[in-house]
């Protein structure tokens, strides 16, 4: 395959149609536990380490999306944990199992909220971890990986799980092993598409949960732009409504 920009926008276009419009029924399965969540006053809990933190970023505090929604991230530690700055220094700190129970503790989670975690390998043990913890206390789970990545690699997590394993629903994000897209001549490959589909994947999600409030006859506590008239009085309005359970930070 040639190693242009136009080749990569090829390999998007067909991942983007096949991500969009497959796993209809996965996605119909999790849009039913995220949207009975908010029904129930819960909120959606979303956590990726890595460039999968981009998919909690698409959840949780932006336009657009649902207002119940919490970003949980590696520097929780740092910034709500009181630990100093250099833990997320170690390359190998999303490896670490432990640190998903001090994160778990350190969020702001009730019994009635569901989480999406979004792994593109799925075997890393703070997300393995967090998964397991996930069930273990009850709350329902939506993972976000690559099926053909997380297949083939095994997992870092000391008992054995990867993120596909634990979770209710399993949604594929449709990137290949490595996730960069387009083979390179001497070895390797360039052209990462798993930040793309997961996006997609999110916003789809957050799309169908808000049809299903509005079909249940629920005004969706929606995002507006804080950058349109009366759009940051709008959010703080709703935001309110979930005082001390949503965060809102850079």
């Amino acid at each position: 395959m040639t190693v242009t920009s136009n080749a990569y926008l090829d390999v998007v276009r067909a991942l983007i149609t096949r991500v969009g419009e497959g796993q209809v029924e996965r996605k119909r399965q999790a849009v039913a536990i995220l949207a009975e969540s908010v029904r129930n006053g819960g909120v959606i809990q979303a956590f990726g380490c890595g460039h999968s933190e981009a998919v909690a970023m698409e959840i949780a505090g932006r336009a657009g999306g649902l207002v119940p929604t919490n970003r949980i991230a590696l520097r929780d530690v740092v910034l709500y944990g009181g630990e100093p700055l250099d833990v997320l220094a170690d390359p190998m700190v999303e490896r670490r199992t432990e640190i998903a129970h001090r994160l778990y503790d350190l969020a702001p989670v009730k019994p009635d909220d569901v989480f999406v975690i979004a792994s593109n390998s799925g075997i890393n043990g703070a997300v393995v971890e967090m998964a397991r913890l996930v069930k273990e206390r009850g709350h329902g789970l939506i993972a976000i990986t690559s099926a053909e990545h997380s297949a083939g690699v095994t997992s870092r997590h000391p008992g054995g799980h990867k993120l596909g394993d634990l979770a209710d629903v399993v949604l594929d994000n449709g990137a290949p092993t490595g996730d960069a897209a387009l083979a390179l001549p001497g070895g390797g490959a360039v052209g990462a598409v798993s930040s793309l589909t997961a996006a997609l994947l999110a916003q789809q999600l957050v799309t169908d949960v808000v049809a299903a409030l509005v079909e249940a006859g629920m005004t969706p506590p929606v995002y507006q732009s804080d950058n349109v008239a009366g759009g940051r009085n709008h959010n703080a309005e709703l935001e309110a409504r979930y005082a001390g359970r949503i965060r809102r930070i850079a």
